[in-house]
């Protein structure tokens, strides 16, 4: 009964997508969590695109599942449209995407929240943070309330001191019809914690009633389903198309001729956007060759005529966006519902925190989501798990969970975030991880489950369906690199039709490994494959696992040798500005970062291949390099 006297274990400062995780996974390993919000009816809003995954976010999503993370499964429960995305291209870069509906997907995770008894919900504004002796123990609101906790989580998205700008005009806000959270960041600040600013920004949103779907392209879901979570028993709901219309020269010129009125082009934001998605107006300047560009239609849910302007972000001015608006085939007559916006805000850039995503200066304190400087649902969402579970691991003295690059996209992103100077909005892409084939949104169950189940967010069920999976794929792989076809007329009738032939009987795992060959073409030639009905998550990765097998093999040699400078450790307390023979830029990096090995050393920006060899050098002579036990 602690929460009688605002006693709690954890707070969870923030309830977007990266708040849900962290209160979520605190709170499904027993601990009492307060979650604070500027909006209960908020809970897990989209404030930008109603979506779930794309290219590498997939990826992200799925590893969540797989360590017991809810995104996946409220994306399944409450999508619209489910659609792989480069499905034709190898599987390293395939991607699911889910067209979500919005309130839907609000009120799924809410009711999840609502429904765990160790988490407590509180709609207020967290000003200020209580430390003692260099660790927090709680935080006061902006009615001067105090709150008790050994551990707190930040995931305060965009409103920490949020500005809104829509032309010329501004006003202080995180989101459109949400106040901002002030006074957090001055508290941060006196702790020593630095904040900086970014900016990011959303598009319109329109009464699909006045649209002309007529003048555009549609873009309909799979016939095949896929989904996010490796839980059984996905809903199947009815699926909606989006649809695709385009930029012209009309729209270019409204645009080119109104940029006095951009705030951006002002000066008078001074945050920096996100480089991967971009405002049309930026666009539009930085790729004036290109005449055109796509815009996707995408409906916010079955409940509203609420629909959203995909490619279309814009800080322009309310009457120079409906012109851009009504310039566009198919938007003529559009009325608009919510204009676009741009918002800055500030970030504590994730330098100053751990791989365990808790601050350098101040035990126990948590950042998570944009606060530490990324983009993205499905990127905060990770580093909320992260950063609950962590939590819980700190309250109780146990190994933080801190995931390698080898071994996940959230790892990557992880490792990024911590090392890198980041001076835009970050966003994770396939091309960001070294080890992209193995970290494929197909095999984050093997990859991370385990881990899941150790750490006691997935139970004894799901594991055991994991492990039932896995042993599958491993009998059908080996069954398959045993049985063999012999090449019979009617054999190569079949084959005909892919254009292969085999002259000598051959190994169906062979014959496989063959670009135009796949799993239900087997089930042709052999009748036992037929007969067998493999599930399809199975046979799925048993192709993988032999089509790509000499890939996949190289990948983890990479990984193998990779991994040899991650086996030297560098003391805690090292004094690098007393290390000699390496630039005083260096230095300072390496001091302000603090990196726990040579590898993340290495991967720190400006650090040279020669500052590391010297580096090597420099600790062996003291002997105080020290290798690591695999």
């Amino acid at each position: 009964m602690d929460y009688l006297n605002n006693k709690f274990d954890i707070i969870v400062v923030g309830a977007g997508h990266a708040g849900c995780e962290a209160a979520i996974s605190a709170a499904k390993l027993g601990c009492k969590v307060l979650l604070c919000t500027l909006n209960v009816d908020n809970i897990a809003l989209m404030p930008c695109n109603p979506a779930i995954g794309g290219p590498a976010k997939s990826t992200l999503v799925r590893e969540i599942d797989a360590l017991g993370g809810v995104m996946g499964e409220v994306a399944d429960a409450t999508y619209i449209q489910m659609k792989m995305l480069n499905s034709s291209k190898g599987p390293a870069v395939r991607a699911l995407r889910a067209q979500s509906d919005k309130k839907e997907y609000m009120n799924y995770m809410r009711n999840i929240i609502e429904n765990n008894d160790n988490i407590y919900l509180k709609q207020c504004c967290i000003t200020e943070l209580l430390v003692k002796d260099g660790a927090v123990c709680g935080a006061v609101d902006e009615f001067g309330i105090e709150y008790s906790a050994r551990a707190v989580v930040l995931t305060t998205g965009t409103s920490l001191e949020g500005r809104i700008w829509v032309g010329l005009r501004s006003y202080s806000a995180g989101r459109l019809g949400e106040k901002a959270a002030i006074g957090l960041s001055e508290s941060l600040n006196k702790l020593g914690i630095q904040t900086k600013k970014l900016k990011t920004g959303t598009p319109a949103r329109v009464d699909k009633r006045t649209i002309d779907y007529s003048k555009m392209t549609i873009q309909p879901g799979d016939d095949e389903l896929n989904f996010y979570s490796f839980k059984p028993n996905r809903p199947i709901r009815p699926q909606y198309p989006c649809y695709l219309t385009r930029t012209n020269e009309k729209t270019h010129e409204i645009i080119k001729a109104n940029l006095d009125k951009s705030p951006m082009f002002q000066g008078l934001i001074h945050g920096v956007g996100p480089r991967y998605c971009p405002s049309i107006e930026d666009k539009i300047v930085r790729f004036s060759e290109n005449p055109s560009h796509h815009i996707f239609i995408e409906p916010e849910g079955l409940g509203t005529y609420e629909v959203y302007i995909q490619g279309f972000s814009s800080s322009l001015p309310a009457d120079v966006q409906l012109q851009m608006l009504r310039s566009l085939p198919g938007l003529e007559k559009a009325h608009v519902i919510k204009p676009a916006y741009a918002v800055e805000y500030d970030y504590v850039p994730a330098v100053q925190t751990l791989h365990s995503l808790m601050s350098k200066d101040v035990k126990g304190l948590f950042f998570g989501g944009q606060i530490n400087g990324t983009s993205g649902y499905e990127e905060a969402a990770a580093q909320g798990l992260i950063a609950g579970i962590n939590a819980v691991n700190y309250l109780n003295g146990s190994e933080m969970l801190e995931l390698s690059r080898s071994s996940s996209y959230i790892g990557t992103l992880i490792d990024d975030l911590v090392t890198k100077d980041i001076e835009d909005p970050y966003r994770m892409l396939t091309s960001r991880s070294e080890y992209r084939l193995l970290l494929r949104q197909d095999n984050a169950d093997a990859r991370l489950t385990p881990i899941g189940h150790k750490i006691g967010l997935i139970d004894d069920t799901q594991y055991k369906i994991f492990t039932d999976k896995q042993e599958a794929i491993l009998r059908e792989q080996q069954r398959l690199m045993e049985t063999k076809v012999s090449a019979t007329d009617e054999v190569n009738s079949i084959l005909a039709k892919y254009n292969e032939n085999i002259e000598r009987g051959m190994k169906l795992g062979e014959l496989l490994k063959r670009p135009n060959i796949d799993y239900k073409i087997l089930k042709e030639l052999d009748s036992e494959t037929a007969q067998l009905n493999v599930a399809r998550d199975v046979y799925e990765q048993v192709e993988i696992l032999i089509k790509y097998d000499g890939y996949l093999k190289r990948q983890e040699y990479q990984v193998e040798q990779g991994s040899k400078l991650e086996k030297y450790r560098i003391p805690d307390d090292i004094d690098y500005s007393k290390l000699e023979h390496i630039s005083s830029e260096t230095r300072d990096k390496l001091s302000k970062i603090r990196p726990k090995t040579l590898a993340q050393a290495s991967r720190i920006g400006g650090v040279k291949p020669a500052d590391i060899s010297v580096l090597m050098v420099m600790l062996d002579r003291h002997s105080i390099a020290k290798t690591i036990t695999e």
